[in-house]
């Protein structure tokens, strides 16, 4: 049996959060898994009514369990970074999800802004560290509200940090080539037995400290990869060739703010929010999956949101568990599902929100 925390949020989220249990509960029967859910109410609206966020004997709780369902974080009654530092990343650092893992990939019949893009071109993964950088909050402010204020925002990374994600990106190009290997190589390199690619993505030219760092792990470990090429590619030229040249990449690691940025944009190339999962993970503890959409506060309760992001994360989490056969179940169906969708947009999708759900969980 697998214990899952099921954390629906605020706005959409909960909606979403329903037909990705749609999924999960067909797996259930066809797979003969058994699931343990447990509904927990870490959202705004408790906030509002109890002044609550996420207490400490809460987040240990949360140490139980095999995996998290989150759906989204955020209320319009709440000033931003409240329940998104209280909650969310509170989360990721307590619990030490390390890694911000988020497949890009096109599926047929998704629109892309790309001119001329195909599916076979943008299918590659973005590493990102979760747990360090600009996040954590370090610096402060001096002399506020005069002409002379003083804000400072500190870039903090451990050697640590850095090599356990590095470490997870080389073995993520493994995991992925067993299948498919020879994702954004050259004739040439495959001719020498390369099976793929880890290309970090950082600012060496300026932020001279912190990615120095990043370059100098990722050239150490690489040694005990010899079958992965590695790739440095500045952030700003990483964004022209998601869009001039998705298909150069394959696995990306980089920091948490250039990771929070890309993967955004990412998003976009791939049809949008709407398609977008995400793993917040910590390989020997509880991780957590989620949709990147937000809560889409303009949508709530109208049955037309797109849930297809959150039925990603749900088999996201599947293959975290070691259950790939029923991953593999949940994307074929959504995939079949997509075929038949007008849009991937919220309210143009042809069908409602529930409906999409259903008819995954049908295939399954």
């Amino acid at each position: 049996m697998y214990k899952i925390a099921v954390i629906g949020g605020d706005g959409t989220g909960p909606e979403v959060v329903a037909e990705a249990l749609k999924s999960l509960r067909a797996v259930e029967k066809k797979f003969g898994l058994s699931f343990a859910f447990t509904d927990l109410p870490y959202d705004g609206t408790r906030y509002i009514k109890t002044g609550e966020i996420l207490s400490d004997d809460e987040l240990n709780g949360l140490r139980a369990y095999d995996a998290i369902l989150f759906g989204a974080i955020g209320h319009p009654d709440i000033k931003p970074g409240i329940l998104e530092r209280g909650v969310l990343l509170k989360m990721r650092f307590e619990l030490d999800q390390y890694i911000n893992l988020r497949p890009v990939k096109l599926y047929p019949n998704v629109d892309t802004p790309l001119k001329n893009a195909k599916p076979e071109d943008i299918d590659y993964v973005v590493v990102r560290e979760n747990t360090g950088c600009l996040y954590t909050g370090m610096g402060g402010v001096s002399q506020k509200g005069t002409a002379h204020e003083v804000a400072v925002q500190e870039m903090v990374y451990t050697r640590h940090q850095v090599e356990r994600c590095v470490r997870y990106a080389f073995e993520t190009v493994r995991k992925r080539h067993k299948a498919a290997p020879w994702r954004g190589l050259s004739e040439d390199q495959k001719k020498k037995g390369f099976i793929g690619k880890l290309t970090l993505c950082g600012k060496t030219n300026v932020l001279t400290f912190v990615y120095d760092l990043w370059q100098r792990v990722l050239n150490e470990v690489g040694k005990e990869y010899p079958d992965v090429v590695t790739d440095y590619v500045h952030v700003d030229a990483t964004c022209i060739y998601m869009i001039e040249d998705p298909a150069r990449f394959d696995v990306i690691v980089t920091g948490n703010m250039f990771g929070d940025i890309i993967t955004d944009l990412a998003a976009v190339t791939q049809g949008g929010m709407g398609v977008a999962g995400s793993g917040n993970i910590n390989p020997e503890g509880v991780s957590m999956f989620e949709p990147i959409g937000g809560t889409a506060p303009s949508f709530t309760g109208l049955n037309q949101i797109n849930p297809i992001a959150c039925i990603t994360a749900a088999h996201m989490m599947l293959s975290h568990l070691g259950e790939d056969s029923a991953a593999l179940a949940i994307e074929t169906a959504k995939i079949a599902v997509i075929q038949k969708m007008e849009s991937m947009l919220a309210a143009k999708m042809g069908y409602s929100t529930t409906e999409i759900g259903d008819m995954v969980a049908a295939l399954i």
